[in-house]
């Protein structure tokens, strides 16, 4: 008969035989788990400015006769999410299907970086590594593929330099920045960001994952850690958590006086929205983006919740806009099994008839 916690002493004395016997099997298996890295597919350095590097992607085959296809990250974390293993790689899958694959590594800024600021990640480094490209097929247009930060990045861009780009596909990325589900938008509206800067400079990594593992704390902090107790005698599963925690933890500084741009920019101003974003000196009218359009979003994503992405349809002036939503988190949505099924698909057959 159970208690009244649903449970009784038989059932909890398993359990817990259970459990002894898989901290055993995994403290066996731990000293057999080597060092697991990110990045399965083989990539060439194409061209650099200072530490900022563009990259391409190796595939098995030649691509097809089509423009390039940039990826353009955030700056908070390290690209490579995007071919993250064998078998969860976005990159891999566009690969094979046939796209021309290049990817921004921003690298890891230090205090000489300390005084870039938007207008250097766009006009000059993003700009550098299109005309790169261009300058291979008689400057012809690229496409880009912004995630995250990076696509408010590539929205911008493309905005500014719309003759350079054919064709943007945005995944995750946010346009209104005060959705009333946005946490971490609600944090950054009330910070002093001014005085944030001027007193670290350079804005800390393991500062910016703490501010993120709090928006879920269980979750993040706690949770995910007692479920490692499942997994700890299964050595994939176990590599295949180790990964992640090494890609979330190898951070890049952020460089301050970006920083402080984007967060008075974007957050506190909702300057895309309102229409106030300037890139130096050049305003970014998002109603003058006539060039197709993919944004893609993550139907349970808590970083740039779904209402602050869909607000791209009703601020770009494009007449090809198409807009897609994918179960998943803010993660999950390019590395999951379901996602691998059908987001690079999803990217390629948009791209197909628009690149000829």
């Amino acid at each position: 008969m159970k208690g009244p916690l649903g449970f009784n002493t038989d059932d909890l004395l398993q359990e817990t035989l259970a459990m002894q016997r898989k901290l055993l099997e995994g403290f066996k298996m731990l000293p057999g788990v080597e060092d697991v890295d990110y990045g399965v597919t083989e990539r060439r350095e194409v061209w650099s400015d200072g530490k900022v590097k563009l990259y391409r992607f190796i595939g098995s085959g030649e691509p097809s006769r089509q423009p390039p296809l940039l990826i353009v990250y955030a700056l908070v974390n390290r690209p490579y999410m995007v071919d993250l293993q064998d078998g969860r790689s976005l990159v891999q899958k566009l690969l094979e299907l046939g796209q021309d694959v290049y990817v921004l590594d921003w690298g890891y800024p230090d205090r000489s970086e300390r005084f870039l600021t938007l207008e250097d990640y766009l006009l000059r480094y993003i700009d550098g590594a299109v005309d790169h490209l261009r300058a291979l097929d008689d400057d012809a247009p690229v496409n880009l593929l912004g995630i995250c930060q990076g696509g408010v990045f590539s929205l911008c861009y493309a905005t500014l330099r719309p003759h350079k780009v054919r064709n943007l596909v945005t995944m995750v990325t946010p346009v209104d920045f005060q959705t009333p589900d946005n946490m971490l938008s609600n944090w950054a509206r009330k910070v002093d960001v001014d005085l944030f800067v001027d007193t670290l400079g350079n804005i800390p990594a393991d500062l910016m994952n703490a501010s993120y593992l709090m928006l879920k704390p269980f979750r993040l902090n706690v949770q995910k850690y007692v479920g490692l107790l499942d997994i700890l005698d299964d050595k994939t599963a176990l590599e295949d958590f180790l990964r992640m925690e090494k890609w979330i933890f190898d951070s890049p500084d952020l460089a301050g006086e970006a920083f402080r741009e984007f967060i008075k920019q974007f957050y506190q101003q909702n300057g895309l929205m309102k229409g106030t974003v300037h890139i130096g000196e050049e305003p970014v009218d998002l109603a003058r983006l006539t060039l197709p359009v993919l944004n893609i979003y993550a139907e349970q994503d808590h970083l740039v919740p779904p209402d602050a992405s869909r607000a791209m349809a009703d601020r770009v002036g494009s007449k090809d806009y198409t807009e897609l939503g994918f179960r998943g988190g803010h993660i999950g949505i390019y590395v999951s099994g379901r996602a691998q099924r059908e987001v690079p698909a999803a990217i390629h057959n948009w791209l197909q008839p628009r690149s000829r």
